[in-house]
């Protein structure tokens, strides 16, 4: 069996504040990885689901972004409040949050989009 059936990299990169790309660590993204690993937690899926910090995913423009494995579906623009839907959606009944994947060609190009 695997570790994990399902990990959660959330961007927490920090770049300088003039970064024309900006950063996902001053669009919230370390408040959404706590609210990610509590509700993970209180849900009781510690066992086959991780979220944890990942450092630069290059998706700054998109940010805070977010990628979920084995499946490879990339987010954009997540907000703590978007963290219930994609845990329910996609974590648990394996329907990606269409709404909130990143649609530029480089990313979810095997998923059809």
């Amino acid at each position: 069996m695997k570790r994990y059936e399902k990990h959660i990299f959330i961007c927490e990169n920090k770049r300088p504040a003039d970064d024309p790309r900006g950063c996902c660590y001053d669009k919230g993204s370390s408040e959404i990885k706590v609210k990610f690993k509590e509700r993970i937690r209180q849900l009781g899926l510690k066992a086959s689901v991780r979220a944890n910090t990942s450092g630069c995913l290059d998706a700054c423009e998109f940010g805070p972004s977010i990628v979920v494995y084995p499946e490879q579906i990339w987010y954009g623009g997540v907000t703590i409040d978007d963290v219930e839907e994609i845990i329910q959606d996609h974590i648990i009944n394996n329907k990606p949050v269409e709404r909130l994947m990143i649609k530029h060609p480089s990313f979810n190009k095997n998923n059809g989009h």
